[in-house]
């Protein structure tokens, strides 16, 4: 979008620089990505969720999250001595005067051999500080990235019987995928796990653990239909959200027939109340009808 179409829509003297960046920003594109079985047959196309795979990668955040994710990875456990933890250094080397060499009050000093060291290394941690939104904003940039290079591929599933190491690596075939890929696995993947377990150019994780560095240092992304983020199997919602559509769509039609159930009921009760009411009418306008008669012929 350009600066006129956004000042048609936005005022920009009152508009505040993140809202005008907001507004020209590009939107996110609709990518696609052939859904396939494990021995290569298609299966239809899947659309990927735009704002997952579709937006513009942000290479600031992209290096900001790398960068403290490594330094998050470091052990940092290298420790070195001071002149204080050194042991020996008790007494003075020598007297003060007249002997011609510089004055010294310890062997210990960091100027001498087996002496403690200055500012060396101490444990500690290196983590970083990142904000949640710039996490998720490099992981959407790095699954962007990934789409635009067309290197997404999507399996049904991973129909692995037995830990098959040669089954993995024809599967891969199949798929068309090579250099290094991350196959992103689910909870009942146990075996393909196991199989991808011996190739080297082969990196598995879990759904739950995917992140920005991962995927950048892989070439290929390879889902299931379990783990696709945002999927949608051919306009059809597979899995626990349809179990709950379905239940929820059930719901809803047992409350309409038990509504006009209801609706009845109430009605023929209405009915039959409003039948004993004048029946009760009837009964008092007989009994006074009686009461003045008896009274007349006394």
């Amino acid at each position: 979008m350009s600066a006129t179409d956004a000042a048609a829509t936005i005022d920009l003297e009152t508009a505040t620089p993140s809202e005008i960046r907001r507004f020209l920003r590009p939107a996110p594109v609709q990518r696609t990505v052939t859904r396939r079985s494990i021995d290569g047959t298609e299966l239809g196309t899947v659309d990927l969720e735009p704002s997952l795979f579709g937006i513009e990668p942000n290479l600031a955040v992209l290096h900001q999250v790398v960068t403290a994710q490594l330094a998050a990875a470091r052990s940092g456990t290298q420790s070195t001595k001071t002149r204080a933890e050194v042991r020996g250094g008790g007494t003075k080397p020598f007297r003060q005067k007249g002997t011609g060499r510089a004055r010294a009050g310890s062997s210990r000093s960091p100027i001498w051999v087996g002496g403690g060291v200055a500012l060396g290394p101490k444990p500690r941690s290196y983590a970083q500080k990142t904000p949640k939104k710039m996490i998720q904003l490099a992981l959407r940039s790095a699954l962007s990235d990934r789409a635009s290079q067309g290197r997404v591929a999507l399996v049904d599933t991973w129909a692995f019987g037995i830990p098959s190491t040669k089954g993995a690596i024809a599967a891969l075939t199949a798929l068309g995928v090579s250099g290094r890929v991350l196959v992103v696995l689910g909870e009942e993947d146990g075996y393909a796990d196991r199989s991808f377990g011996n190739l080297p150019e082969v990196q598995t994780i879990m759904a739950g653990e995917l992140n920005a560095y991962d995927i950048l240092v892989n070439d290929w992304l390879v889902f299931t239909d379990e783990t696709l983020p945002g999927g949608d199997r051919d306009g059809v919602i597979t899995g626990s959200v349809a179990a709950a559509e379905a239940a929820a769509a059930a719901a809803a039609e047992a409350y309409d027939s038990g509504a006009e159930e209801f609706v009845a009921a109430e009605g023929s009760g209405t009915a039959d109340a409003d039948a004993d009411a004048d029946a009760d009418t009837a009964a008092d306008t007989a009994a006074e009808a009686d009461a003045g008669e008896e009274g007349a012929g006394s």
